[in-house]
């Protein structure tokens, strides 16, 4: 039988489009032209210039032939270069190929070469890397200069010398602002690639499409907060999962960003009271920066601030600092593979009447999945079933939905086990509670096993943050004959605080049963990531020669 809503009722271009972000520019430079779009020091763009400088990179890079399956690569901080090349490289049907700003030459000259990069933008903050990755990689792109006007002058990093043939404004000169723009020809089309940190070979690169890019522009919108005309300072990286969408989802809502060059107490605070700053997004290290600053740094607000961080659950001394100092943090989780945060801990009021402890318990956990994901669970990886809703078996979390990435570029292997069964396989161990809250318990590369029990360093690592003294921590495996692992816990204290090994571990005994506790304790600076990510490997590697 014939369906009837399919007879007759075809896709034509008045009633179907691809899904894009790159449209949401578009509108709000239309609405709101005058409008803030972008402060960079004492830059100020407006919506109608921020379309037209968008518009006039992406007539330039077709000038010079690139097109659909192109990689563009920008080596760039936080400025405005990085929000135009969000829009105006996909505007010509090429890839944003974002290099993390803390990779060394030989990681930067894998990913141009795998990613066969056509143009790199290169901030001249990063110049004297990207030279050495450019003598050593095989591809010979177009090398355009960006020389950042609100370069301060006691910068904490000097700017390096020119290594392209352009600058990034003379190379903009040679563009259209009223140029022809493309959207994609299809939803599917690849609009970014962002790298995996590459702790164990090569980094893989991540490909996201058109279509999760706008879905998680909307979902970032819903489950941000972002109100029209919010004000979203960057202290996230834009280079991390495209600023976890964020340079698209502001166009929705006309919101302005405010660019941070480098992460310091004192500029948050200034760009917070000087432009009213609603949002921002960051690491714990970033909240351990605002609740540490010094008075001289502070500066008072009357708005409150929405934190959204997507590491660990914070301790409840920091949320409670965050609260006192104008923040309320809200707990995000998620990968690159998901174009960053895909989970949040959705708040119930009724859980305001909570103890402390009690709400602290629900704080922990990393919630459900956005409205722009369709599926979230935990299975057990090797039968593919669902674990039970317990709050104690431990399994695999997945994801389903279009806002999981298309898959690794040129890596069909990965791909393939990424995907195997129907669902992303993301690598985290966690539960599944009752309430259909998720809880991570560790990464199944990070889980313990001593004696035969699994021991999640979560666990150990959120018993050592209720110490007073705990400024970081980190629990590792430690080889040891008899038990075959057990936990070595890594920490930096607070300024000005004190604590003893056998003090911490005493802690813990009052916290976790005895097997769990820490067998030492290694009073160390923990290394980081340049998004504040503690790096395990480096401490896994540490605890061997123990």
């Amino acid at each position: 039988m014939t369906n009837p809503y399919e007879q007759d009722l075809d896709k034509n271009t008045a009633n179907y489009q691809p899904l894009s972000p790159l449209s949401f520019l578009e509108r709000a430079a239309k609405v709101y032209p005058d409008h803030a779009a972008i402060i960079h020091g004492e830059m100020k763009v407006s919506y109608r210039e921020f379309w037209r400088r968008a518009r006039r990179l992406a007539s330039a890079l077709t000038g010079e032939g690139i097109g659909k399956g192109d990689t563009v690569t920008v080596m760039l901080s936080n400025t405005p270069p990085m929000l135009e090349a969000h829009f105006g490289v996909p505007m010509t049907k090429a890839v944003l190929h974002s290099l993390n700003t803390r990779l060394d030459a030989v990681i930067i000259a894998f990913q141009l070469d795998h990613a066969d990069t056509k143009v790199l933008i290169v901030d001249r903050e990063f110049s004297g890397v990207v030279k050495e990755a450019l003598a050593q990689a095989k591809v010979r792109p177009l090398v355009i200069d960006y020389d950042d006007p609100e370069y301060p002058v006691d910068a904490p990093y000097p700017k390096g010398e020119a290594i392209g043939s352009i600058d990034y404004e003379a190379f903009l000169a040679k563009g259209d602002p009223d140029g022809a723009w493309s959207m994609p020809d299809d939803e599917w089309d690849a609009i970014a690639l962002n790298y995996t940190s590459g702790t164990t070979g090569n980094p893989k690169g991540v490909v996201y499409h058109h279509r999760g890019a706008a879905l998680m522009a909307y979902a970032n919108t819903v489950h941000a907060g972002l109100g029209k005309h919010c004000v979203y300072l960057w202290t996230l990286p834009m280079f991390h999962c495209n600023g976890w969408c964020f340079p698209w989802t502001l166009a929705l809502q006309a919101g302005t960003h405010v660019c941070l060059r480098w992460v310091r107490a004192k500029a948050i605070y200034d760009a917070i009271a000087d432009h009213g700053v609603t949002h921002l997004c960051g690491a714990p290290v970033v909240m351990s920066a605002l609740i540490n600053a010094s008075d001289e740094d502070r500066r008072e607000f009357p708005q409150t601030v929405t934190f959204n961080t997507a590491a660990a659950p914070p301790p409840e001394t920091v949320l409670s600092g965050m609260a006192d100092a104008g923040f309320s943090v809200t707990h995000l989780y998620g990968l690159t593979e998901t174009y960053g945060p895909a989970v949040v801990n959705e708040w119930h009021a009724d859980w305001d009447a909570l103890t402390k402890e009690g709400q602290a318990t629900k704080k922990a956990r990393q919630g459900v999945r956005y409205a722009a994901l369709e599926d979230l669970t935990v299975m057990d990886p090797r039968t593919m079933e669902r674990t039970p809703p317990d709050g104690e078996t431990i399994g695999e979390v997945m994801f389903r939905g279009n806002i999981v990435m298309k898959g690794y570029l040129k890596n069909r292997k990965a791909t393939d086990e990424a995907f195997a069964g129907g669902w992303f396989h993301s690598g985290d161990l966690g539960v599944m509670h009752p309430d259909g809250y998720i809880q991570l318990k560790d990464r199944s590369k990070d889980i313990i096993i001593s004696g035969g029990e699994n021991i999640s360093s979560i666990e150990v690592e959120e018993a050592l943050y209720k110490h007073p003294a705990i400024g970081a921590c980190a629990v590792v495996a430690k080889q040891d004959e008899k038990w075959g692992e057990t936990p070595v816990a890594y920490v930096e204290l607070k300024p000005g605080k004190s604590a003893t090994e056998a003090e911490l571990i005493e802690h813990c005994r009052g916290l976790l049963a005895r097997f769990k506790c820490p067998k030492q304790v290694i009073f160390a600076e923990i290394p980081k990531t340049s998004t504040g990510k503690i790096q395990k490997f480096v401490l896994r590697d540490r605890a061997r020669n123990l």
